[in-house]
């Protein structure tokens, strides 16, 4: 609730998006498929959620005026959908979900409180009953982690060939 809260900067909207996330995991879960890591697959459920909801209000708050390059550029889609780009975009997020599953337990454990529940780090030592000083330390192994996770797909991504003049 906490993470669409903040995603969406309405607490309604994330009730509505928080019920829908749980109906889908559980739907899949029903159907019989495996789910090894349900709490990761709630989050990337809801943050799904939350990028659809963007995408169609922006679609809908847009305003076109009749003009012969906007509607070229309107039926071309924007960027974001073209399956390259969301390939892409679902390798990275497999990737980051990978690396936050290979973290050692307590340390994904304090991450995933503080990073996606919305914990303060005070609140995550008492719940962990740790001191706030190793909530810090793993926050920030796992912070490296993640970075170096981007760095290697920033790395892998390939770059776009610009034409000699």
């Amino acid at each position: 609730m906490n993470f669409l809260a903040r995603a969406v900067h309405d607490r309604h909207e994330a009730a509505d998006l928080a019920q829908e996330s749980y109906l889908r995991v559980l739907a899949l879960q029903k159907s019989g498929e495996a789910i090894q890591e349900p709490r990761a697959l709630l989050y990337r459920t809801a943050r799904n959620l939350v990028i659809d909801q963007y995408r169609r209000s922006g679609v809908r708050d847009q305003v076109v005026a009749p003009d012969a390059d906007i509607e070229h550029d309107l039926l071309a889609g924007p960027a974001a959908c073209e399956p390259e780009t969301a390939a892409m975009s679902a390798q990275s997020v497999d990737a980051m979900l990978a690396t936050i599953g290979a973290l050692p337990l307590r340390c994904r454990e304090a991450f995933i409180l503080h990073k996606f529940d919305g914990l303060s780090q005070a609140a995550v030592a008492q719940q962990m009953e740790i001191s706030v000083t190793m909530v810090e330390r793993h926050i920030k192994t796992a912070m490296a982690a993640c970075r170096r996770c981007q760095q290697q797909l920033d790395d892998a991504a390939p770059t776009e060939k610009h034409p000699s003049a």
